[in-house]
């Protein structure tokens, strides 16, 4: 060993050993495969550390934390369309009507539902000549309700309502004959109906009735929007008041128990929210809450890092230890003249440098286009 050196490449810090080179050129081709092999090796054990403290994470944080259970808001950015409506700290409890207690679950179900949409897109009717989008999603609301709500008015083939009123339309399974054109009704109280259509996924919510029917004095309605929205209903817990917040109260708890429903790009607000699996086991915890969220996501970039240096620093290219790894490889093919081993050396990284670079600069292209601000 002739030196060891320590530096700091932009923001990520490292290190080298420098070897003589006859020194290794005299051992034997293995025990010289394994010194460059080294560095390598420390980052995959690294990474390997790092994965199995993630997988471990939810048991290590066990005794302070509860995993799976609750999907706890950690932030909602402002540029967020759930800004207003959620808080850091409230509990997400169902997307229309499916339970969530993890934030992969709350991505995988926004794509489903955004799917779901996308497939009943092309399912519509004609209403004053106006084209209504049909998403099945429909509400039992009373007749007298309908009776005393204030009539849609046709703009420009869209319907109208004054304020803060959603325009309703009977489903086209349904015959209301007491319901012509569009009502203007307070979405706020809708959404405490019981639903009916075929547009909800949940099947053991008793609060459905199954296609357009609904109960004596009732007319199955559904909002009117545009294609390619989403309408979606998200229920979560109050953390505001001091009872709500409470982890021994009901976690169903009406009065702690809010709903909302969110028009628009469901896959974009899915993605603008920060959520976490973890929620604290005593209202009064010494690490906070977002302690959890914060390791998980050290851990998560240090694997990341390390593997990224551990397949970097095995490429066959110049001046990186897959150049020294790939020459030491050769030694073992004693068939081949030293020739042809430099050749064959020469050869592979060129080849691998140019790949390389090729690679890199086709990842830098394809990822501009994808980035995105919240």
């Amino acid at each position: 060993m002739e030196y060891i050196a320590v530096f700091i490449a932009a923001i990520f810090p490292g290190g080298l050993v420098a070897f003589d080179h006859d020194v290794l050129q005299s051992l034997p081709s293995f025990n010289a495969l394994r010194i460059y092999c080294a560095g390598i090796w420390h980052n995959a054990v690294f990474c390997a550390l790092c994965a199995l403290s993630l997988f471990l994470l939810p048991l290590m944080l066990s005794p302070f934390y509860n995993h799976g259970e609750t999907l706890t808001v950690v932030d909602v950015p402002s540029m967020s369309p759930l800004f207003g409506y959620l808080s850091p700290g409230d509990v997400i409890v169902s997307l229309d009507g499916i339970e969530v207690h993890k934030p992969s679950e709350w991505l995988e179900l926004a794509a489903i539902l955004d799917k779901q949409n996308s497939e009943t897109s092309n399912t519509s009717l004609y209403l004053g000549g106006s084209r209504i989008f049909h998403h099945g999603k429909g509400y039992c609301v009373p007749i007298s309700l309908i009776e005393g709500g204030f009539k849609g008015k046709m703009v420009e083939n869209q319907f109208i309502c004054p304020g803060d009123l959603t325009a309703f339309v009977p489903m086209p399974c349904s015959n209301a004959a007491h319901t012509e054109g569009s009502v203007c009704l307070d979405a706020k109280d809708i959404v405490k109906l019981n639903k009916c259509g075929d547009g909800w996924m949940t099947t053991s919510d008793t609060d459905i009735k199954s296609g357009c029917v609904c109960s004596q004095g009732e007319s199955c309605l559904q909002p009117v929007h545009s294609p390619g929205v989403t309408w979606t209903e998200i229920t979560f817990r109050k953390t505001s008041s001091e009872d709500c917040s409470s982890l021994g109260r009901d976690f169903n708890a009406s009065y702690c128990l809010g709903t909302f429903v969110f028009v628009g790009d469901l896959i974009a607000m899915s993605h603008s929210v920060h959520l976490t699996a973890y929620q604290p086991r005593w209202q009064f915890n010494f690490f906070g809450k977002s302690f959890p969220d914060i390791l998980e996501k050290s851990l998560t970039c240090t694997f990341h890092v390390s593997l990224a240096l551990v397949l970097l620093n095995s490429l066959p290219v110049y001046y990186l230890d897959g150049e020294s790894i790939l020459e030491s490889s050769l030694q073992s093919f004693t068939w081949l003249s030293p020739r042809k081993k430099k050749k064959a050396l020469r050869v592979c990284l060129v080849v691998g440098s140019l790949l390389s670079l090729f690679a890199v600069f086709r990842i830098f292209l394809v990822g501009l286009p994808q980035s995105r601000q919240w």
